[in-house]
This record gives C-alpha cells, structure tokens and sequence, in this order.
C-alpha cells in the first residue's frame, strides 16, 4: 500500500494545489475589482490596490482549501476512475475507504503548512496590506473602513480608527467611566507613540473633564496615557478575527475570559481555524462515492457542478451556523465543526445505505 498511497496521493496532491490556486487566483481577482472603487481616494492608485490583493491571497487560500480539497479529490480520483484504475485497484482488493485513506494521508503535511500560513504569513500580510491602505486613503480623504478596533480595560474604552504602517494608533478617542458607569472624561488624539510596554504617548489632544456636570475642556500638544493594552495586543487586535494567528488567538481569550470579558466572536473564529482539518477530511469523504462507478459515468464538468455545489452549500451552512450559534450564545466550538459532522454523518449513512 505504500507505493500505492504515494500515487493516489500525489495525483491527489497536484490536483489540490491547482485548484486552490485557480480559486485563489478567481476570488483575489474579484477583490482586485472591488478594490478599484478606493482607487482615486488620497493616494491609493491601482498599483495599492493590487498590493493589497496580493498581500491578503494568503487568507483566502485558507478560506478556499476546504473547497479545493473537495474539487481536487473529485478531479484526481475522476481521473483514475476514467483510465479504470480505480476498478483495477478495487479487483486486487483495495478497498474505496483504503482509496480515501490515500487521499487523507496527504492532509497531514498540508495542515502543518496551513498552520504555518495562518500562525506567521497570514497576519503579517494582513497587516501591511490595511496599513498600506490605510496610510494611503488618509491624504485629504476620510476614512470609514479602517483597520481600528474597541478595547476595554481600567474602566475605560479605546476606540483606534486605523493603525498606521509603524504600528501607531491614529484618530482615536478614550472614554473613562466611574465605578457607578458615570462617564468621568473623554480625550481625544490625533495619533498615539507606544513608548513602552503599557505606555502611551498622545499628540496633539483634546481631553474633556466632566466635574459636577461642567464641561472643562484643554488642547495639549502631549500626553502621557497609561494603556491597558501592550504592543502585542494592539498588533493582534488590528487583525479582523479570522486573520489573527491561531496560538496568539488563544492566548487572548484565555486574558479576556480571566477579567470576564466577552470573546465569543473571537472564540468562534479559533474553532473554525482548528476545525480546517475536519473540514478537509470531510470534503474527502463526501467526494470518494461520487468517483466509483462504472468507467467514464461522470465527465469533469458534472464533476465540477457537483463539487461547486456541495461547496456551496458546504460554506453558507457554516456562516449561518455562525450566525446562529452567535444569536443563541451556543458553544464556539460546536458551532464551528457542526457542519463538517453532519457532512460526514450524512455521507456515512448514504454510503451504506447504497451498499446494503
């Protein structure tokens, strides 16, 4: 069996990979063309905006793998069942769950590679492609959409508009709250210098007292202001969920659940990451059935609507059983592998159904 898994998975291998770069290519394609509406704003120009698409391809492939292993499967295993080597391989006594073994064999090193995309490429990317973005739209041009972020701590609020390409907070406000839920102040800066660990140097500000009702404003050039949050953090939070490395992830639910703060959304988006694995085992599974059959039964293109539409249906299960899972406050982590159980129960039941 060695010499055989080595050929089914490598014809396995090759097919992924060429899907999930033609995937990548098509969706970063399309965010290519989305991105050319901020063209014009400031300086960003046509050139930012394909950096920015190429900076940000890593996500996507992560996003599209489980949908390329499908489509890879079908299309290599198609293959053999044309050439009938898959009913020469089954004559000898290979069995179709030894055929899928081969296939999932070869998603062991694909999710150690995948876990070291999401941990180190994927966020680094990310990060450099908002700040580009954002340092570029910032000339004579306001920002909506920035790469900012809400924290909590100290019984005060931040809120960071967009973070710039040095890791400094610009446009942010601070809200600073009294034991009883008053508000006792507000400062407003233009950008931030963190100085230190928790400490933060602010420019050009307008803090606002509120003493017995009254309103006492003061401009200052600077401001020393003790942050709740260090360096790391503010890296992390500037990431949209999904693009935060996983092990940095987990360590910041684990802070916020000790000073009993909300991380569901955050806790939902680390479970999907961990759940890729399943994803992909059960993308496996649900294509082998559709590969056995007699010589040249499917052509590539029903292959392919076949693999599209189960990948369809596949990712608008997973995002409502987000949503839903969010909405009834239901555990992360099954709201995350849900899917990819049903998919593999139902396959399990309607494989052995046919074969009784």
């Amino acid at each position: 069996m060695n010499l055989l898994d080595r050929y089914i998975g490598l014809a396995a291998l090759r097919s992924i990979l060429l899907v999930a770069l033609g995937l990548t290519a098509l969706f970063s394609l399309l965010e290519f063309v989305d991105q050319l509406r901020d063209v014009g704003q400031g300086n960003y120009r046509v050139l930012d905006a394909l950096f920015f698409v190429l900076l940000t391809a890593p996500l996507r492939l992560l996003r599209l793998i489980p949908v390329a292993m499908l489509l890879g499967t079908l299309f290599a295993l198609g293959n053999l069942a044309s050439d009938s080597e898959l009913i020469a391989m089954q004559s000898v006594g290979i069995s179709r769950r030894q055929i899928a073994g081969s296939v999932l064999k070869i998603s062991i090193p694909l999710v150690v590679v995948l876990f070291l995309i999401a941990e180190f490429v994927v966020p680094t990317g990310q990060r450099l492609a908002d700040a580009q973005r954002m340092s570029k739209m910032s000339v004579d041009a306001t920002i909506e959409n920035g790469n900012g972020f809400w924290a909590q701590g100290n019984g005060q609020y931040l809120n960071v508009r967009w973070v710039d390409l040095k890791d400094e907070p610009r446009d942010l406000d601070i809200y600073d709250f009294g034991n009883a839920g008053e508000l006792k102040g507000f400062i407003h800066a233009d950008k931030a210098k963190i100085a230190s660990d928790h400490a933060w140097q602010l420019r050009d500000v307008t803090r606002t007292l509120l003493v017995d009702g009254e309103e006492h404003t003061e401009r200052l050039a600077t401001l020393d202001w003790p942050s709740f949050l260090s360096p790391r953090q503010v890296r992390l939070l500037i990431l949209p969920p999904d693009s935060m490395p996983p092990v940095e992830l987990f360590r910041y639910i684990h802070a916020l659940k000790e000073e009993n703060q909300q991380a569901a959304r955050l806790e939902q988006a680390f479970w999907t990451k961990v759940g890729i694995p399943l994803s992909m085992a059960a993308m496996v599974l649900v294509a082998t059935p559709f590969v056995f059959g007699p010589p040249r039964a499917r052509t590539g293109g029903q292959r392919l609507a076949i693999g599209m539409a189960i990948g369809i249906v596949f990712s608008l299960t997973q995002q409502i059983t987000s949503l839903v899972g969010l909405l009834l406050d239901l555990s992360p982590l099954l709201a995350a592998v849900a899917p990819s159980l049903l998919l593999i129960a139902a396959t399990q039941y309607f494989t052995r159904r046919a074969a009784a």
